[in-house]
């Protein structure tokens, strides 16, 4: 069984995209927050956004890495 070879082409290409995924999943969790009367909720929805904005700059610094390559 032969692996897959490592193609890292479109790496930067991919990588954009889900950070423009992950914007948008913000900003709709975001706009959620106004129909939600929990508070519970609302924090679950505030924490899990303070999570995507550290995953978009990771993704933004291995963009960075793989422009350089």
């Amino acid at each position: 069984m032969k692996a897959n070879p490592d193609d890292r082409r479109d790496n930067a290409e991919k990588l954009q995209s889900m950070v423009q995924d992950t914007i948008e999943n913000m900003h709709d969790a975001e706009a959620s927050l106004e129909f939600t009367d929990s508070d519970l909720q609302k924090k679950a929805i505030k924490e899990k956004n303070q999570r995507r904005e550290q995953s978009i700059q990771a993704m933004r610094n291995e963009i960075k890495d793989e422009s350089k390559q």
